[in-house]
């Protein structure tokens, strides 16, 4: 029967999101960073990048990916599109 129910989706999907919270949450903890670090690095990142590139700032993602016992920063910084001023 359990499998029956993980066909449908059951409780899996709820587990696994739960697994995945719960590993960044324990990857942040084991980066040391005190909070708000990492708000105020995507912030400055953001302000950065944007004085060369206009940046979706509402879909930045930034975080610390877990690589075996390597840790790394991980920055998804969509760009808009190039503005092309008309010419007549």
């Amino acid at each position: 029967m359990r499998n029956f129910t993980n066909l449908f989706g059951g409780k899996k999907k709820s587990a696994t999101m739960a697994k995945e919270r719960l590993r960044l949450v324990l990857i942040h903890d084991r980066a040391s960073l005190p909070p708000g670090v990492m708000d105020q690095l995507r912030d400055e990142l953001i302000e950065v990048i944007s004085r060369h590139i206009e940046v979706d700032r509402d879909a930045v993602r930034i975080e610390i990916v877990q690589d075996g016992r390597n840790q790394h920063l991980q920055a998804e910084i969509p760009i808009k599109p190039a503005r092309v001023p008309l010419t007549d």
